[in-house]
């Protein structure tokens, strides 16, 4: 078990981390939007001119999925899954490097996912009551977008330090 352990355990547990660091970031991209989408649908059925900027709202918590597979594309890099000519052993020691890089990119993508989601469904209320000051809401969730990108920059200088 221990043999097994040494030989596959820090393949797993990269993986497990780049899965981590996409997966989580993409629920809360799918929340995120989720959210941004339902009140949008309402003031779309009042208003219909206001589709493209109540899409632009909601397109913006999405950001996060694709933060989140930058971060998964990395580490596989980083594994030399993409090489062509097989992938080498790594150590529980490295794999578990490579885990502990994903760590901000699933965190933080996940969490702000969830947050802009919520201040662009607020947001919505803006385009809904003064459609002209729609942007004051894009300025309010590009706020929250800040922090995935803190996340994305770390997990990728982590990861392009790991082995």
């Amino acid at each position: 078990m221990a043999d097994f352990i040494e030989l596959f355990g820090g393949f797993a547990l990269a993986f497990l981390g780049a899965g981590l660091a996409a997966g989580l970031s993409c629920i809360g991209s799918a929340r995120g939007t989720g959210m941004v989408g339902e009140a949008a649908a309402g003031l779309i059925c009042e208003d219909p001119a206001q589709f493209s900027k109540t899409l632009i709202l909601q397109v913006l918590p999405g950001t996060q999925g694709l933060y989140g597979l930058v971060v998964w594309f990395i580490a596989l890099l980083q594994l030399g899954v993409f090489g062509g000519g097989g992938v080498s052993s790594i150590s529980v020691e490295e794999g578990l490097r490579i885990f502990v890089c994903c760590v901000p990119m699933a965190i933080g993508g996940i969490t702000s996912a969830i947050y802009q989601g919520r201040v662009a469904a607020a947001s919505v209320n803006i385009i809904a009551k003064k459609p002209g000051d729609w942007s004051k809401g894009v300025v309010l969730c590009v706020v929250v977008e800040f922090y995935a990108i803190l996340s994305l920059l770390t997990s990728i200088l982590l990861l392009m330090n790991a082995l």
